[in-house]
């Protein structure tokens, strides 16, 4: 997101920017809520190499 601010701009004005810039900010996700979930029968990094080798 880009916000333009002008040379000059009143204080009331920049307050609704910054309002608005840090109403729109991502609070993100909690990444540990999903481990161990999904369980593997084979080793992930020969998967990795498995799907990276699907091209050829």
């Amino acid at each position: 997101m880009v916000t333009i601010l002008k040379y000059g701009s009143q204080k009331e004005s920049i307050r609704k920017l910054l309002k608005r810039l840090n109403s729109n900010l991502s609070k993100g996700i909690d990444a540990n809520k999903f481990s161990g979930l999904l369980k593997l029968k084979d080793d992930p990094l020969k998967i990795q190499k498995a799907l990276r080798d699907e091209w050829e």
